[in-house]
């Protein structure tokens, strides 16, 4: 017995959008055709995939096996496909990515890429969120990463990145000074959020240094400059992080967002839409786990470090 993996797909879409109408509207057939789909492969299995549960349906254990390897062998027929059609497929595609995801997302997908298509040539470009967003809508770049952006019309929201504060661990606070801050240029979100929510909560702050890129915010953060706001992908050793440093207002979250040129759906795009939708979602649970350095532990014993900026009125 062979299992058909049209069939196989059937079972996963039905279970992925509840039900068989749904399941019929996004393959193009009607109810019925899926339910007998669906009887042919309990058939097929040799045991029942499916009991009532109220006026609908549930899987069986068995049901849940079963949906479980199909995913797998989709996969694996995906994979097989990509692997063949890519060794042979030749051409270029242009890829964005903000600075928040180059150290983490992008080398994962950049690896997994070249050994599906080793033939296409890749321009990957570094920006900023809203360049990079109109990048795609002017057709300069055909996919993108990005945070923020959510309102655009090319958006699709993969998840959602807190923002932190961020300081070296050589930063020493000053009570009764502003609170210094390190950052990017005045078009920059993080810029504007961290501005905002000072503002909100009436504590003076002050620039202390301003960079074009992320590698010379590190450098003044690492040096002991000031704060910043920034998400925790990526930070380099050195700094420590939390959305309540030192006792400051806590910070909005951001979507990751991810953008594909109008009109554009090459077999090449596609896959990378999937690649980095998977890497994203790897990455975030990570994202979301908090790091205070040795600064904020001791704070109990260092009256300079124990909510400075609270003080100030």
């Amino acid at each position: 017995m062979t299992l058909d993996l049209d069939t196989l797909q059937t079972l996963v879409i039905t279970h992925d959008l509840r039900g068989y109408r749904q399941a019929a509207d996004r393959l193009g057939r009607t109810p019925s055709a899926i339910s007998l789909q669906m009887k042919r492969l309990q058939d097929d299995v040799g045991a029942p995939l499916f009991r009532k549960n109220g006026r609908g349906t549930s899987l069986t254990e068995a049901g849940e096996i079963v949906l479980r390897y199909a995913r797998k062998m989709l996969a694996l027929n995906d994979e097989l496909l990509h692997t063949v059609r890519g060794a042979h497929l030749a051409g270029s595609v242009r890829l964005g990515f903000s600075q928040d995801f180059a150290e983490t997302v992008l080398p994962q997908v950049l690896s997994q890429f070249s050994a599906l298509y080793p033939l296409v040539q890749m321009e990957v470009r570094i920006e900023g969120n809203a360049a990079l967003v109109q990048a795609i809508e002017t057709g300069e770049i055909d996919i993108a990463l990005a945070v923020g952006q959510a309102d655009r019309p090319t958006a699709e929201v993969l998840g959602e990145l807190d923002l932190v504060w961020i300081a070296g661990d050589r930063f020493a606070a000053r009570p009764g000074q502003p609170l210094p801050l390190v950052l990017l240029g005045p078009l920059c979100a993080f810029r504007k959020e961290a501005i905002r929510r000072l503002e909100d909560a009436s504590i003076p702050w002050r620039i202390a240094a301003v960079s074009p890129s992320l590698a010379g915010l590190w450098a003044s953060a690492i040096g002991g400059l000031g704060i910043t706001a920034r998400t925790a992908l990526g930070l380099p050793a050195g700094l420590t992080w939390d959305k309540s440093l030192f006792d400051l207002p806590a910070l909005d979250s951001f979507p990751a967002t991810l953008h594909v040129r109008p009109g554009e759906r090459s077999e090449v795009v596609e896959v990378l839409r999937d690649l980095i939708r998977q890497s994203v979602a790897a990455a975030l649970p990570r994202h979301k786990r908090k790091h205070v350095g040795a600064k904020r532990a001791s704070s109990a014993s260092s009256p300079e470090i124990t909510s400075p900026y609270s003080l100030i009125p």
